[in-house]
């Protein structure tokens, strides 16, 4: 099935489903379709990062941030994303989908999604999303928590301290900063035997 047909279907099935709340676990039940496939038989690496907007779409839909943030002319856009592979998905296996905000910094949200059969991780994935207006900006994230009517004071999660090290350690520049491509010469390998020569 087509992605944007895919995404269209949940968002309307989302939409009419049981609501949750913003720190819940979102969980889609989907399958391996062939069209997920790559040439050795099993879903493709790229086809886990397409399928995770599906998971994010139908929590920010069904816990309300959707209909929150659309007056305000704000979306969400991944910036970041790490994926862990433990296991391989087969050729139509079913398995489940499940997302959960693991946090807040500043200027983003972060997202931990992961693909489960019979209640094992076959692989999990980080996101970090920033929220920008449709008018330019970013919103930050005490605004956009304002925004989603989270009271002040409210516990919310702790980033990790490990994916908060990732965040900043892949970190691109600004958009209004210069980011020429320029590749840093490697130093040629010398293999063991020429060295025990020297």
């Amino acid at each position: 099935m087509n992605r944007f047909l895919q995404l269209l279907l949940l968002s309307i099935k989302a939409s009419r489903g049981a609501s949750c709340g913003l720190l819940d676990v979102g969980r889609l039940n989907l399958w391996v379709r062939p069209t997920d496939l790559d040439a050795l038989g099993h879903m493709n690496n790229g086809i886990y990062f397409s399928i995770m907007d599906l998971g994010r779409v139908d929590l920010m839909i069904r816990s309300g941030m959707a209909d929150a943030l659309k007056p305000h002319g704000v979306y969400p856009v991944a910036a970041q994303e790490s994926m862990t592979f433990r296991k391989s998905l087969s050729p139509f296996q079913k398995y489940v989908l499940e997302t959960r905000v693991a946090g807040f910094d500043e200027r983003g949200a972060y997202m931990e999604q992961r693909f489960v059969v019979d209640g094992e991780i076959y692989a999990q994935a980080f996101v970090r999303a920033r929220f920008i207006r449709k008018s330019g900006g970013t919103v930050m994230m005490a605004e956009l928590l304002d925004m989603l009517g989270v009271e002040p004071g409210t516990t919310i999660p702790v980033v990790p301290e490990w994916a908060v090290q990732w965040a900043e350690a892949t970190r691109l520049p600004s958009t209004r900063s210069e980011a020429p491509s320029v590749w840093e010469e490697i130093a040629p390998v010398v293999p063991a035997s020429e060295e025990a020569r020297a």
